[in-house]
């Protein structure tokens, strides 16, 4: 809910130039979001994950999708943007991994 919350909110035009243009916070942004997201919707699910994780990824990636579809047609000062979408995938297949390390590490035998 928070996550939809953040990306609907419209935001003033950001004036352009300065330091922040060379690390993206944006994509930062997009990403950690996304992988915390992934981390946490696997964490939920009692199903076999790893045979089954290009449903998570495909899920999540078609979300940060509609994201920006959103953005781009209905938030005041927000717009499309594929770097956004990849990435919202990075940040997924981030998280993936991280929870497919975790899992195995805290799986009992």
């Amino acid at each position: 809910m928070i996550m939809n919350i953040l990306f609907v909110m419209p935001v003033p035009a950001l004036p352009p130039g300065g330091w922040m243009i060379y690390i993206y916070p944006d994509k930062w942004i997009h990403a950690g979001l996304f992988a915390v997201l992934v981390f946490l919707w696997s964490s939920a699910f009692e199903w076999d994950l790893p045979k089954n994780a290009w449903v998570v990824l495909t899920i999540a990636i078609i979300y940060g999708l509609l994201v920006e579809i959103v953005q781009k047609l209905w938030v005041p000062n927000r717009n499309f943007d594929m770097y956004d979408v990849l990435a919202d995938a990075a940040g997924s297949i981030a998280g993936l991994l991280v929870w497919l390390r975790v899992n195995k590490k805290n799986k009992p035998l």
